[in-house]
């Protein structure tokens, strides 16, 4: 019975080998692929243009659903239906966890 268990525990495992999100790729995708449009010197709080959504600290689970949604269609801007095209899977976790781990001021602070 313990056997079976580990097997089975092993064979999920080996069928969700995923590699976890790396900040500092996600880091570097950022300053190549989305600093012209969501950063201004690198203040990534501030856009080149107010209509542009701020993507620090935003939810990385947000982050990652709007760029496959982007890439399959669900949502509609050729500018961001582009950018998301070339992105990997892995590259797409990299870029949520680069965000969400910065400090951000999307919400009303009290």
């Amino acid at each position: 019975m313990k056997t079976k268990f580990a097997i089975a525990a092993a064979l999920f495992a080996a069928s969700f080998s995923v590699q976890a999100a790396d900040i500092a790729a996600g880091k570097a995708k950022a300053e190549a692929q989305c600093a012209a449009c969501h950063a201004v010197e690198g203040n990534w709080n501030k856009t080149m243009d107010p209509s542009y959504p701020k993507l620090a600290g935003q939810h990385a689970d947000y982050i990652a659903n709007t760029l496959k949604q982007y890439q399959k269609g669900g949502r509609n801007n050729a500018i961001m239906a582009g950018m998301a095209a070339g992105l990997s899977q892995q590259d797409i976790k990299d870029l949520s966890a680069f965000f969400a781990s910065l400090e951000g001021d999307l919400y009303l602070k009290k």
